[in-house]
């Protein structure tokens, strides 16, 4: 069996690639049970603290229950307590995790082992933007910079077609680098 056919029962990077393709196997036959819905809440704590709270998901119109609760904070030198990252740490740590998850996976269906996996990713804000100092500078990123450390016992090819498949298909990656409409409601009470 080649590498880029790995056993259809193995674990590989802790993925068991058989039920990897059993859930795609299923989504495709039925794209209904594809479609999954996110929730976060957040409640500010005072100052530049929030706490964020994940009681759930659907998937395929199933709600799953899950209990998860995230910190913000801001640097004291932005006015906060530094008691946890801030919203842009968040954003980069949430855009390094699913581009994560990308690699493993793609790379456990090429059958290919990894032994590291690192994303560094960085941006450049100006705070003009957010201060509402200047309507010519944006609140937010005009670029980010990300570098891949990926070893294992794949080729330069497979590594090559398995960041070309996590620069497609990740979720995070792709709202990252597409317009996604905000449709904001304000709710006064």
């Amino acid at each position: 069996m080649s590498k880029s056919d790995p056993k259809p029962d193995a674990q590989c990077n802790g993925i068991d690639v058989a039920a990897l393709r059993d859930v795609a196997a299923v989504i495709a036959s039925d794209p209904a049970k594809g479609a999954a819905r996110f929730n976060v809440r957040t409640l500010w704590e005072g100052a530049t603290r929030s706490r964020s709270t994940v009681n759930g998901y659907e998937l395929g119109g199933q709600l799953i229950e899950r209990r998860f609760e995230i910190e913000t904070d801001e640097p004291l030198e932005l006015l906060g307590g530094n008691s946890a990252p801030n919203p842009q740490e968040l954003l980069m740590a949430a855009v390094n995790a699913c581009m994560t998850v990308g690699y493993v996976a793609n790379a456990a269906m090429m059958g290919v082992t990894l032994s590291h996996l690192e994303i560094e990713l960085e941006g450049m804000l100006d705070l003009r933007g957010f201060l509402g100092l200047s309507d010519d500078i944006p609140a937010g990123y005009r670029s980010l910079e990300y570098t891949v450390r990926i070893s294992g016992d794949g080729t330069p090819e497979q590594f090559t077609s398995i960041h070309e498949a996590v620069m497609r298909t990740s979720p995070n990656y792709f709202n990252m680098v597409q317009p996604i409409s905000m449709n904001g409601r304000l709710d006064i009470r």
